[in-house]
């Protein structure tokens, strides 16, 4: 199988480690832009990441049905996180198809942390390896950038 680039950024937030952890997990649906991205055939109401080893990630649409995205690998508040991301290239869930999304979280000083992303074991796709990176790598520069924003603007 032939290997595929992760896909990686690093992004600087103006947030203690503590709160830059807490916005991307407990207030997901704050940032992430569900109105245009989401899987499941009614439009999302809220994402969620279950706090826990296991946990789901998943979207609720009003009517409460659901669209799981993966599931939280390792859960290391406020330092580490690993969620799987169980999404095909028709952006429909597939819990045979798994890749990673690990995000670190660094404290740079008082109010400043650094975040490191990486979505790897992107040749998971198969043949639509090349093909799936491109969108997703472009896609998470833009969710990064919202999630920056957010995390920046609460208070400390």
């Amino acid at each position: 199988m032939t290997s595929i680039e992760p896909i990686r950024k690093q992004i600087v937030v103006d947030a203690t480690a503590e709160r830059a952890f807490r916005v991307f997990t407990e207030q997901h649906s704050t940032w992430w832009p569900l109105d245009t991205h989401h899987i499941g055939e009614k439009p999302a109401e809220t994402a969620i990441i279950e706090p826990k080893v296991g946990g789901r990630w998943f979207e609720r649409a009003a009517d409460g049905t659901e669209g799981v995205w993966g599931r939280v690998l390792v859960w290391e508040p406020p330092h580490r996180l690993v969620l799987t991301w169980e999404i095909d290239g028709n952006w429909k869930h597939d819990d045979k198809l798994v890749t990673e999304v690990e995000l670190r979280f660094v404290e740079l000083g008082p109010n400043r942390t650094q975040i490191d992303f990486e979505h790897r074991l992107l040749e998971n796709y198969g043949e639509n390896a090349h093909f799936m990176r491109a969108p997703m790598d472009g896609g998470w520069s833009s969710f990064l950038d919202l999630y920056a924003a957010e995390a920046s603007s609460q208070p400390a």
